[in-house]
């Protein structure tokens, strides 16, 4: 840490910016009284240079950092300070790595804790994941008129490491949906729909004439009906776009961010529901493939390897992508795909390489609402820009529509949501085509 330095206050300079006009009326009106000029701003000087000497003294401080922090979630950052005397006001300030903060900088105020104790703490919101690091801290204090100011800084070696979301894991609406929902970790066998054979039992009206058992029924001369357990031991992929699309902001975060956190929930949904749970992430070329994991003891691999997902600027090439994905699975899956797209020959290969994949399994298309077209189509325009605008953004949803309703057509279920609601969308959809057997 380097050597205090006293420096005068906005206070001091506005005072010494008041006395020129009253310097220069001196020397206008009485020349011969302009000894009290330069006596004034020596009796200024003397007083910063007292005001700084009385000051307190910083004894002490320590950096108050978590180890980890959650993408777009509040992070309380800061130092535990111990002063020798009482600091009138202050402020601190950090340079840190913009992952953490906007612009590569954090500041916030010194204040006395609960305890007495002097902090400086605030809170910042980190806009990416990876490595974010603190690499310089600045502190500063007033004395006790207000004149100087006490300001130590130093080179310091931080990082934050900053994961994925997991708000909405934790949340109240979740845990009340595991709760209770119709799987869960107690050991029960769960008839009603599904594909695996139970148990015959007699027909009653209303049950759906499918589950007809004609060759039971001819024996025993009566209607009987099979009765199916809901499958379990599914495989679940969820597979991640992380092209220039993906990476642009939707509300101040990535997409992909938004769809990391989205899956995130869906994939603890579906380790609570004894399916096994794999992630798969590509760009121009596969980035992250993680084996399938049966237990939510392995939800923390899960959030690490999406940690690991980057952000890119160039397109995806889906056609590697998902031909490498679908040569991953040596059986029927349900694959979750988190993509959006602009460009219509991206498109047409996302359309090509999910319909290979179609050929043997599942595919759950989710893309995010776009808000924005909609609100710029819709929008009365008030000159020919705004006309120009309106017929560019109208266009752009309509190729949109059409794309997603060519993934209809070929088998894809479909999802468009807006982000908040999106992981529950994929929760709710991934249970339906459960309940329906249509995995195994």
């Amino acid at each position: 840490m380097k050597t205090p330095s006293i420096v005068p206050t906005a206070r001091t300079v506005m005072l010494a910016a008041l006395a020129a006009p009253v310097a220069a009326l001196l020397a206008a009106f009485a020349p011969g009284a302009w000894i009290a000029a330069p006596a004034a701003a020596g009796t200024l000087l003397v007083l910063v240079l007292l005001d700084g000497t009385m000051a307190a003294r910083l004894a002490e401080w320590h950096l108050a950092i978590p180890p980890t922090a959650e993408i777009g979630q509040p992070t309380a950052v800061g130092l535990s300070l111990d002063f020798a005397g009482t600091p009138h006001g202050g402020d601190f300030a950090f340079a840190c790595d913009p992952r953490l903060a906007g612009g590569g900088r954090i500041d916030g105020a010194i204040t006395r804790g609960a305890e007495g104790d002097w902090e400086a703490a605030t809170v910042t919101r980190p806009t990416r994941r990876g490595m974010g690091s603190i690499d310089h801290v600045w502190i500063g204090w007033r004395g006790p008129l207000g004149l100087a100011r006490r300001q130590v800084s130093a080179a310091v070696e931080a990082a934050v490491r900053i994961r994925p979301d997991l708000s909405p894991v934790r949340s109240p609406a979740l845990q009340t949906l595991l709760r209770d929902a119709q799987f869960g970790l107690m050991a029960r066998r769960l008839r009603g729909e599904g594909t695996q054979f139970e148990a015959l039992v007699e027909y009653q009206p209303g049950m759906d004439r499918r589950r007809i058992d004609w060759k039971s029924s001819a024996k025993h001369v009566r209607l009987n009906a099979r009765e199916n357990e809901v499958e379990r031991n599914n495989q679940i992929v969820f597979a991640f776009d992380c092209g220039q699309t993906m990476c642009e902001p939707v509300d101040g975060l990535p997409r992909i961010d938004r769809a990391i956190s989205a899956a995130l929930t869906s994939a603890y949904v579906a380790l609570k529901g004894g399916d096994k749970v794999s992630l798969f992430g590509f760009a121009q070329r596969p980035e992250v493939a993680t084996p399938f994991y049966a237990e939510t003891g392995a939800f923390g691999r899960l959030q690490n390897a999406a940690a690991e997902l980057d952000y890119h600027t160039a397109e995806p090439n889906f056609t590697l992508g998902l031909a490498t994905l679908a040569s991953r699975l040596q059986r029927r899956s349900l694959v979750i795909l988190f993509s959006d797209f602009t460009d219509p020959t991206s498109a047409q290969l996302m359309l090509e390489g999910v319909g290979r994949l179609l050929d043997t399994h599942i595919v759950l298309f989710v893309t995010f609402e776009d808000t924005e077209l909609e609100e710029l189509a819709e929008a009365e325009p008030a000159a020919m820009p705004d006309i120009a605008g309106s017929v560019a953004a109208d266009t752009l949803l309509t190729r949109r529509a059409f794309v997603l309703s060519r993934l209809r057509q070929m088998g894809a279920d479909v999802i468009e949501a807006p982000w908040q609601s999106l992981g529950f969308a994929v929760i709710d959809r991934y249970l339906a085509i459960k309940r329906r057997g249509r995995i195994g």
